[in-house]
């Protein structure tokens, strides 16, 4: 299946690189047959990503909403109970439209006693009367309550334990200034929406004294209403009642004088203010108008007259008999044209019908002259009439100038009159509001509605509480795993892979206990095997041609699952029927020849340094007991990997072996801190980023990454070990990965004499459910751990 024609010859080092006429251009002039590395774009707001989180941290979620509703319940224990008394007080405008001088009020106004009428209630001297009336300073449980919040409150809601108050160590004026500031500070004075109702409210840890103060704070602000009112003088009504004797006597006086002086003048005055001569003046003011009117319409019909357009004047059209006349003519008139067309002029029916066409013709004009007649007659008429009233009028206006003369003292009359009878209204209206006004103030206020004694206290609120705490809580909890993803700089999922380092996610291997591991690999039918084989898949559609036909595994780090990757797909390639070959790279750990079991005496090393004889090359490449696949290991340690394994001799023995096998895997060492994996990585023709989930940084993969591709390295993807797919936060976020398809093949035997059988244990240890509960603790216990190690 691996097998093709290849288009390119591997000619020294560094030119391990496949060259087909199917190449990707990345974007960054890096040509590669196998695909082309990319970053994602940095997406915007996901919910889903809140989910995932929530998912991810639930235990921690679930803590937190535990202690804030531990929280919540502990500080409703340490919380007082509180009841409250609401009172009712409607407060009433006064009113006073029967007087003239009282304006109506405003309702700013309004607003104003409402407001005036708040802060009386809450004032110093009505909580002193309320004191006094109750006696509160004499009540040692309302002077010295239980604190509001404190932690003895625990004990005395669970145990009923409290310590009696006392009040012989204080003095009447401190418990009265004590008992003022507790009615002061507990009392709530506010207005009702809308209304002119005003709600009073008081609380206090006794029920009967939260009702009981409420209402005698009401009643209190009434009886000292009426107290004010009880205040008025009978000395100021007494002195205005004398001032209006004097003030009438005097407008009496002053009507007398001039009523008088009017009747001896002559001076006749109509009903409103104005003399009978200005009145006449002003009605022929107004009949003058008329007549100036009617003469000028009258004088343009006389007009038109005297230019012979009488014919066209509206009385003449408008009048009947003309009109008759008008249209027997023209009947008469048209019957004379149409007989001329046979009759001549001279015969007697048409000499007939000329004299009826000039009698009515003679009857129309002496009509129009009669209706210009009267025309003429009544533009006459209206130019003496308005001749007669101008005369009329400049008599009376003579007669206003010497009116004119004798007004003035009249006036002068008149305006002491009009001052004496402002005064006494004034004082009426003065006395009247003096006698009425003690009623209207006694209606100020009154109580709508009394506080009753509440039956349940309104404060500590659990569901409020709790709310508060759990917010509390749960912003704590929000930022404690802000601190930890900052914190935690490893990969846990694939997308974090291919967004900060651009890499193909190629496959996802499953975390495995190390005691069954090897089990795993064994099994073909386990959810590790099946993740390998998926991987395996994607290598063989990596690129254009296929897999690479020279494979380089590495990682950034030590203990990633890179060896246990190269030997994985050796196999499962081998499956397929190509011939595989399995070179083990790292030749300062090498571990290779334990998966296999076999001996690491000659190998790799041998070869690039000449030290194994001619006879023995070929036990050096040596078959195992999976089909198809040929081990190479790493042979005698040497001193200086990198310069063995730079050496032109490494790029032909892997150009040879390229030639004789259909698939080359090679098992490199790390990438941070050796040079050995990027020399190697220019060798191959395609490289396979093996990341560790919680294990590897995001800094030393990036590190890593970097260095292979300025060594030239041609990436075909990267691989996710140790990935979790049994917590409920990944299998959540990634659905295509199932734990229990991951599963199907967990009862299958296991490869005896390599893992503990649990021989010896309990039966509940046996139990599948006690091993994955075991699994999960070392997974939780081995991912903090490595989180540690990447923080410090």
């Amino acid at each position: 299946m691996l097998d093709r024609n290849r288009q390119h010859q591997i000619a020294g080092p560094g030119h391990g690189q496949a060259l087909s006429a199917d190449l990707y251009y990345d974007g960054a002039q890096n040509y590669s047959p196998y695909g082309h590395d990319y970053s994602e774009r940095e997406e915007g707001f996901n919910p889903l990503k809140l989910i995932f989180y929530v998912a991810q941290y639930r235990w921690l979620i679930v803590m937190m909403i535990a202690g804030g509703l531990v929280a919540g319940i502990v500080v409703t224990m340490m919380q007082t109970p509180k009841y409250r008394a609401t009172t009712k007080l409607e407060v009433l405008v006064p009113s006073a439209k029967v007087f003239q001088d009282i304006e109506v009020i405003s309702e700013n106004s309004d607003v104003r006693a409402f407001l005036t009428t708040r802060e009386k209630l809450k004032s110093r001297s009505l909580a002193q009367r309320v004191v006094f009336q109750l006696g509160l300073s004499e009540k040692a449980d309302f002077l010295f309550p239980k604190p509001d919040f404190s932690l003895s409150n625990i004990f005395y809601r669970a145990f009923g334990i409290s310590k009696a108050p006392s009040i012989q160590e204080r003095t009447p004026e401190e418990r009265e200034a004590i008992a003022i500031g507790r009615v002061l500070n507990n009392l709530t004075v506010t207005l009702v929406t809308n209304t002119s109702l005003l709600s009073i409210a008081y609380a206090d840890q006794q029920p009967k004294y939260a009702s009981d103060i409420a209402n005698q704070v009401a009643q209190s602000f009434i009886d000292q209403r009426l107290d004010q009112t009880s205040e008025t003088s009978d000395l100021a009504r007494q002195f205005i009642q004398e001032q209006v004797l004097q003030v009438k006597q005097k407008l009496q006086k002053s009507e007398e004088e001039l009523v008088a002086y009017a009747k001896d003048a002559g001076i006749t005055i109509t009903g409103d203010d104005k003399s009978l001569i200005g009145s006449n003046i002003e009605a022929l003011n107004t009949a003058l108008a008329t007549a100036i009117q009617d003469r000028l319409d009258a004088g343009r019909m006389v007009d038109q007259i005297d230019k012979g357009r009488g014919a066209s004047l509206g009385p003449v059209l408008e009048s009947e008999g003309l009109q008759k006349i008008t249209e027997k003519l023209s009947e008469l008139t048209s019957q004379y044209q149409q007989k001329l067309g046979i009759l001549k002029p001279g015969f007697p029916e048409m000499q007939q019908l000329q004299a009826q066409i000039k009698e009515l013709q003679r009857l129309y004009d002496n009509g129009v002259m009669t209706i210009t007649d009267s025309l003429r007659q009544k533009y006459q008429e209206a130019q003496n009439k308005e001749a007669d009233l101008r005369s009329k009028l400049g008599e009376m206006e003579n007669q206003q100038v010497v009116f004119n003369d004798k007004n003035i003292k009249y006036t002068i009359l008149k305006r002491e009159v009009d001052s004496n009878r402002s005064q006494y209204d004034s004082l009426i209206a003065k006395l009247n509001e003096v006698g009425v006004s003690s009623e209207l103030k006694t209606q100020s206020a009154a109580v709508v509605d009394f506080a009753m004694p509440p039956r349940a206290p309104y404060s500590p609120r659990l569901i409020i509480n709790l709310a508060i705490t759990l917010t509390l809580f749960m912003a704590l909890t929000a930022s404690i795993i802000y601190v930890i993803e900052l914190l935690n700089n490893t990969f846990t999922n694939p997308e974090q892979i291919e967004k900060e380092l651009g890499l193909v996610m190629l496959g996802i291997l499953p975390l495995v206990d190390d005691r069954e591991l090897i089990a795993s690999i064994s099994d073909q039918k386990s959810g590790l095997s099946e993740a390998y084989r998926s991987l395996r898949t994607s290598l063989q559609f990596s690129g254009a041609e296929g897999a690479p036909r020279s494979l380089l595994v590495t990682s950034a780090e030590p203990s990633e699952g890179k060896s246990t990757t190269s030997f994985k797909l050796g196999q499962d390639f081998a499956a397929l029927g190509a011939r595989v070959l399995i070179v083990d790279g790292d030749l300062r750990k090498p571990n290779l020849h334990r998966l296999f079991g076999l001996d690491n005496t000659i190998g790799l090393s041998n070869l690039l340094t000449n030290t194994v004889r001619k006879d023995d090359l070929a036990s050096i490449f040596r078959p195992t007991k999976y089909p198809n696949v040929t081990v190479l290991t790493s042979g005698t340690l040497p001193p200086n990997p990198a310069d063995l394994l730079s050496s032109p001799k490494m790029a032909l023995i892997l150009t040879n072996l390229g030639k004789r096998f259909d698939l080359v895997i090679i098992d490199a060492p790390p990438i941070v801190g050796l040079s050995d994996a990027p020399i190697l990585s220019r060798l191959a023709e395609g490289t396979l980023m093996v990341i560790s989930t919680n294990q590897v940084t995001r800094k030393s993969a990036k590190t890593a990454l970097k260095r292979l591709r300025a060594a030239g390295a041609n990436m075909v993807g990267a691989a996710m070990t140790k990935f979790a797919v049994n917590k409920f936060d990944y299998n959540y976020a990634y659905k295509y990965m199932n734990y229990q398809y991951y599963d199907y093949g967990a009862n299958t035997p296991k490869l005896e004499g390599r893992v503990d059988d649990g021989a010896g244990q309990p039966v509940y240890a046996k139990s599948p459910a006690f091993k994955r509960l075991v699994r999960r603790i070392r997974s939780s216990v081995g991912g903090f751990i490595d989180r540690a190690k990447s923080v410090s």
